[in-house]
């Protein structure tokens, strides 16, 4: 397998942005649990995707009769949401499902079009690139990647978990039986001329988000996370062909980031910043979204895991007590009262929440990882 080595430089947590993002506990506690770590605590977007039974044809026009019944989404965002100013350039896109495939369609103004990228896995971010990012289990592990530019060349991978956590990304994986369109409106790789942007089209099969011998079908009211990345490079002209700006010690400008759902950090690789996507049957037009109440129990424990991982940093071991992050073992969660806990050792840790009326516990471990422990009771 190829190894990519530049994709954990681009995506591994900075020690120098977190460490700016995260005040010290002790100033932050006495105010809120959450204070010095909002950018990470934005509501994410959500989308509700409607089935249909004719499906489109995957030619990279987007303008057929079938894509009138999907809704675009908002416009994208920089990564970091406001902490950067807002895009110059106008990415959307908007989904459809039906009983195989999930479908995506995404337009991204763009006066400059340009791809040099050419073979499947070639690391197409080095590119403009369009990216999806896709959660079926909402675990935080075990989520897919897929890239494609202008020249419609594929990159997918699976990653076990994020970066931040050890994770390897598996650039074998291959989203079998996907297929994926371009329409450029303009002349790709001509720089003069100015262009209008160009147009992707993916149908991808659900039986290929998975790595066992099964589809993992959503039905009505499933939840899956999702996310969108819109890679946009600075570039100049040089004897005839487009290559990247550079800064005054001659390296590549840092690219542009720009997202659907804000991330709150410059950083993909944090599933549970991911946008929601709500699959639905109904065509009245009447389904809106709720946010699970485990969503909002599932945000202790995500402040439980960055309050970790900076202690860790700090004193090369994890805390031990919830009482050195400030946090409180009783926490309200629409009027009704939840249990969190923590069992730790230096070297590893879990974070349980437990609501006191159904039993349910939700449980993160040092790894990122969440899952739902039921029956369980921790008194």
């Amino acid at each position: 397998m190829r190894k990519r080595p530049d994709v954990s430089a681009r995506y591994v947590i900075s020690l120098i942005i977190l460490g700016s993002v995260f005040c010290s506990v002790g100033k932050v506690m006495a105010q809120s649990p959450f204070k010095g770590l909002d950018n990470l605590f934005t509501t994410p977007n959500n989308y509700i995707i409607h089935h249909v039974t004719k499906p489109p044809l995957i030619d990279g026009d987007i303008n057929d009769a079938v894509w009138q019944q999907a809704a675009w989404t908002d416009q994208f965002q920089d990564i970091e949401g406001d902490l950067k100013p807002h895009p110059y350039l106008q990415t959307q896109v908007k989904m459809l499902w039906d009983d195989s495939c999930l479908y995506i369609a995404a337009q991204m103004n763009e006066p400059n079009v340009w791809a040099y990228q050419k073979h499947h896995d070639d690391i197409v971010f080095h590119d403009n690139d369009f990216e999806i990012f896709i959660s079926p289990n909402n675990t935080a592990h075990q989520y897919f990647e897929i890239e494609v530019n202008a020249l419609n060349t594929i990159f997918d991978l699976f990653l076990n978990k994020p970066y931040r956590d050890g994770g390897n990304p598996l650039v074998s994986w291959n989203a079998d039986g996907m297929r994926s369109a371009i329409k450029i409106q303009g002349t790709l790789n001509d720089p003069s001329d100015t262009d209008k942007g160009w147009t992707v089209e993916m149908a991808i099969p659900f039986k290929a988000l998975n790595m066992a011998n099964y589809a993992r079908m959503p039905h009505e009211g499933t939840v899956w996370r999702i996310n969108f990345s819109r890679v946009e490079w600075d570039t100049k002209v040089v004897n005839g062909k487009y290559v990247k700006a550079t800064d005054s010690s001659g390296y590549d400008k840092p690219e542009h980031n720009w997202v659907w759902s804000a991330q709150g950090v410059k950083n993909m690789h944090f599933p549970e910043r991911w946008g929601y996507l709500q699959f639905t049957k109904t065509d009245n037009g009447n389904v809106t979204f709720n946010m699970p109440y485990a969503e909002q129990q599932k945000r202790y424990l995500w402040l439980v895991y960055y309050r970790e991982r900076q202690w860790q940093r700090q004193h090369n071991e994890f805390g031990l007590t919830l009482n050195q992050f400030g946090l409180d073992d009783k926490v309200m969660i629409d009027n009704r009262s939840n249990t969190l806990q923590l069992e730790a050792t230096k070297h590893q840790f879990m974070a349980l929440i437990t609501d006191e009326k159904d039993k349910i516990t939700w449980t993160i471990n040092q790894d990122g990882l969440i899952q739902q422990l039921n029956n369980r009771h921790y008194e």
